[in-house]
């Protein structure tokens, strides 16, 4: 990942309805949801819920695939690490303060 795919990503998530619908779709698994089902479980009107998902998609935080008349989203596991590490080791430059405090049992 780059320092204009990192802006592009980070920036897809800096908004509570993006965050909420990435937070969604990580606890469904693989298998993906539909606009519809999305747009429920974050309430958030369904053109709403559209435009984000376009522009996560955009990102590649998300792929979209049709199946009949609906589209069904998920998330790109591999985008969401690709921009975990770069936050963690390019951004940060593997710092190991930042890496412990990784995880949430530790103070930092």
């Amino acid at each position: 990942m780059n320092e204009a795919d990192a802006l592009a990503t980070f920036g897809a998530l800096s908004n509570v309805t993006r965050l909420r619908i990435l937070k969604h779709l990580v606890r469904s698994g693989g298998n993906g949801l539909t606009a519809g089902e999305i747009s429920n479980e974050v309430e958030a009107t369904p053109s709403r819920a559209s435009f984000h998902l376009a522009e996560m998609t955009k990102t590649g935080l998300l792929i979209s695939e049709r199946q009949s008349r609906e589209i069904f989203y998920r998330v790109d596991f591999k985008s969401i690490g690709d921009m975990v590490h770069y936050l963690i080791h390019d951004c940060c430059e593997g710092n190991k303060t930042v890496q412990s405090c990784c995880n949430p049992n530790d103070n930092c």
